[in-house]
């Protein structure tokens, strides 16, 4: 048996042990507190990015909802093109820049000219109203679609949204204007006379004997067949939104990113 001196000093050892060390002008609460406050969470002030944030997941999962429901996919339309119009969409919405509610366009040009990319869509009654070709500006680029403008005289498509507007008979016939919406992306369309309109240099026959579609100057020009089709289904204020894969303009779009 250990004598009792013994046993006190081990006793006084062990507390000694177990006790922090403390720096000068530190008592031991700070010690304390210091390790609370290492492990609690900072609260952030930042709501209107959190809602932001959500609102965007919520549509997000709204687009992805109804791109299944609708089955684009088996049209070939890229989930990234409707996801992105279906924002832009809302946003236009929102804001009372869309007369014809439920009609959304979209030319998605990140795939090739041979393939029909234009898509009138009913978002209400989730039908498919047309699906055909559209052609992009001579100076984009060839089959692809690869380079855009929004100046006059460059024979380039300008990407964004756009809100249609009244027809009227021109040197294609039948045709319908488009406002861009975008402000230093494509708002210089009316002054660049980019309108919907029909021609023969688009379509299944022009394809039968050239290897992809014909180019305009810069209009998303469709089959002179399908013209009447489309320009009625869309005329009179829907959403038109022309999608490329661009980072340029996916960074710089305010619908998108407002």
């Amino acid at each position: 048996m250990r004598p009792l001196k013994s046993v006190v000093a081990i006793g006084l050892l062990l507390i000694l042990l177990s006790t922090p060390v403390l720096q000068a002008g530190i008592t031991k609460d700070d010690v304390i507190v210091s390790v609370i406050d290492t492990t609690e969470e900072i609260p952030s002030n930042n709501t209107d990015s959190n809602v932001a944030n959500s609102l965007s997941t919520s549509l997000d999962k709204e687009a992805k909802d109804l791109y299944e429901s609708m089955r684009l996919r088996r049209y070939g339309l890229t989930q990234n093109a409707f996801v992105f119009a279906w924002k832009g969409y809302k946003k236009l919405l929102e804001k009372g820049s869309i007369y014809k509610k439920g009609v959304l366009s979209i030319a998605d040009f990140s795939q090739s000219s041979r393939r029909k990319r234009l898509y009138v869509l009913d978002v209400e009654t989730k039908k498919v109203l047309v699906n055909t070709y559209v052609a992009h500006g001579r100076n984009s680029g060839g089959e692809y679609a690869k380079s855009f403008s929004n100046k006059p005289e460059s024979h380039k498509s300008s990407l964004g949204f756009y809100v249609t507007r009244k027809t009227y008979w021109g040197d294609h016939g039948l045709a319908l204007n488009i406002d861009g919406v975008e402000r230093g992306i494509n708002d210089l369309a009316n002054d660049r006379n980019i309108v919907v309109h029909g021609s023969e240099y688009v379509g299944a026959d022009f394809l039968r004997w050239n290897r992809f579609n014909g180019r305009s100057y810069g209009c998303p020009a469709v089959p002179a067949k399908d013209t009447k089709k489309v320009i009625n289904s869309i005329k009179d204020g829907s959403c038109f939104f022309i999608y490329h894969p661009s980072k340029n303009y996916l960074q710089k779009s305010k619908i998108l990113n407002g």
